[in-house]
């Protein structure tokens, strides 16, 4: 068998909110690329949202599993992004009940972070939030049987959560915040083969802002391996390294996320990051009457900020916790 790993981020871009990457890994059998899968599994998985339920009890044949641009839209709702994740999480036999228990399934190390701000210390609510439980029960139902005739294995999904505070250090560490992102990805694209058996194993990441060469990262996290560098380019950049029992291939590339086990992360990442605003908003929006709801990204950041500023010095919440440098 061979094993798949897509990553992808959400939250690059705000100055509000955390960034969040996200892993998934499948096993396939041999021979089959992330580019296989959509075709492999087209009778039960879709890159299309349309083929998404569009009611309440309405149940589609289909798990809509795509890039969370094509599946979210601010103020649209969560229903099609939550159906994805907690389906993609029900694959695995993880059935989280609520917002709190989203976050010890997909990105328990984050346990700290949800503990330093005040917004999250105290907010939980049932999960699905908007999406139709029994709906996702039985989708998950007919994907688990075709998964299967395919000899297809969802085997994880993981997410690497970065708060404002991390995030602010890590940029002065670093010196950019492409170079969080890439070791950030790194981390847990190791994180997530480690546990693997011997196999080859594949792993597609969505290109990293305007990054070409990533072989020195690579080698930084893996130092025992010779990193071979096959191209470097805007649209991709491929490196393999390993022995032939375990050979490694890391493909960075533009649109990353038109492929499945990418897409998926792209979805959990998303997902995390909406439920952190959401409890974001949630607490301020007690505090200051009429306040408007903020997505995070910075000229609307600007905007929300200004208006909590009076309630955060009264409740002496430090900047390091709430806004990101870059």
């Amino acid at each position: 068998m061979t094993y798949l790993i897509g990553t992808d981020e959400a939250g690059y871009g705000p100055n509000l909110g955390p960034l969040v990457i996200s892993a998934s890994v499948w096993e396939v059998p041999d021979g089959v690329r992330a580019e296989d899968l959509y075709r492999l599994l087209e009778s039960v998985i879709s890159a299309t949202p349309a083929r998404a339920g569009t009611g309440r009890g309405e149940s589609s044949p289909c798990l809509v599993l795509a890039d969370s641009k094509l599946v979210y839209q601010s103020g649209k709702g969560l229903a099609a992004l939550e159906r994805g994740v907690l389906g993609a999480l029900a694959l695995l036999g993880r059935r989280p009940a609520t917002w709190r228990e989203v976050w010890g399934v997909l990105a328990p190390e984050a346990s700290d972070g949800l503990r330093a701000l005040p917004w999250h210390i105290d907010y939980d609510a049932p999960v699905p939030l908007e999406a139709d439980p029994e709906e996702i029960r039985a989708t998950v139902e007919r994907v688990a049987t075709g998964l299967r005739a395919a000899g297809v294995r969802l085997v994880g999904l993981r997410s690497r959560v970065v708060f404002e505070a991390e995030f602010n250090r890590l940029v002065e560490q670093h010196g950019s915040k492409g170079t969080v992102l890439s070791q950030a990805t790194l981390e847990l694209a190791v994180q997530s083969l480690a546990p693997l058996p011997s196999g080859p194993i594949s792993a597609l990441c969505d290109k990293h802002g305007g990054r070409n060469t990533y072989r020195q990262i690579l080698s930084e996290w893996f130092p025992e391996a010779l990193v071979e560098v096959y191209r470097e380019g805007r649209e991709e950049s491929l490196y393999r390294f390993g022995p032939r029992e375990r050979r490694i291939e890391f493909c960075f590339r533009a649109k990353g996320e038109t492929c499945l086990p990418t897409a998926l992360a792209s979805m959990a990442s998303k997902y995390l990051r909406e439920l952190s605003m959401r409890a974001m908003n949630a607490f301020w929006q007690a505090r200051v009457p009429g306040l408007a709801p903020t997505a995070g990204y910075p000229a609307d950041a600007k905007r929300f900020k200004a208006a909590i500023a009076a309630a955060q010095s009264a409740l002496e919440i430090p900047d390091l916790l709430l806004w990101r440098t870059r």
